[in-house]
């Protein structure tokens, strides 16, 4: 199982909280949250930026007309509030727990940048998973806009495949273990959980999925 933000083996948690270091180690403790509470608000000072020991968090912003826009649901070793490092200085979204024992790491941009500055590879790492990270929402926002719901499912069901799945036999299905709720998935692909929930059972009577809570099994036809 391979998560987007794991990558050459490295999680990201583990080899950049400051509590790893002994420079930085004294005087720095973990932000605990609840479900629903937030991390930073629209309009916030971008100064820091977040990893997750544990928990989920919710990444987005609202319409001109109040509406809730998710652009992702992250988890356990992710990074969030990354741009602050690329010099933005005021918050363009929200961050908002969805569980009730998220703990956060937080790093000031300085930090960062030290950290960044004293070794090229770990540097050229984080940038390739902020253009990776762009790269995905670019995606997202197209199929929220030019896709029809099924559409969307089945591009997520894909990406899923990328990030989660492995094999599971010699039959060529991948299997999918999850960190998402169906509420998760609704508000990542821009529908309804009762639309979701129809959308799932017709794929799986086209015997195209299979699906338990926190497992997908995907099809090779699709997957």
């Amino acid at each position: 199982m391979k998560s987007l933000w794991f990558f050459d083996d490295v999680n990201l948690f583990k080899v950049l909280c400051p509590h790893k270091f002994k420079t930085y180690k004294v005087g720095h403790g973990f932000d605990a949250y609840k479900n629903k509470d937030y991390i930073y608000f629209e309009e916030d000072s971008a100064n820091k930026v977040y990893l997750i020991e544990k928990g989920k968090v919710k990444i987005g912003y609202y319409s001109e007309e109040g509406d809730e826009i998710v652009k992702a649901i992250l988890t356990r070793g992710e990074l969030f509030g990354e741009t602050a490092i690329l010099g933005e200085s005021v918050r363009k979204e929200f961050a908002q727990s969805i569980d009730n024992g998220t703990s956060i790491c937080q790093i000031g941009v300085d930090t960062m940048h030290d950290l960044m500055r004293n070794n090229q590879t770990f540097s050229f790492k984080i940038y390739k998973v902020i253009g990776y990270k762009f790269k995905k929402l670019e995606r997202r926002l197209q199929l929220l806009l030019l896709k029809d719901t099924k559409t969307r499912l089945l591009e997520f069901l894909h990406e899923l495949c990328t990030d989660y799945g492995y094999d599971c036999d010699r039959t060529g299905d991948k299997i999918i273990h999850h960190p998402y709720t169906q509420k998760d998935i609704a508000s990542l692909i821009g529908t309804s959980r009762s639309t979701l929930n129809i959308l799932l059972n017709e794929l799986k009577e086209e015997n195209i999925i299979e699906f338990t809570r926190k497992e997908i099994r995907v099809h090779k036809n699709i997957a």
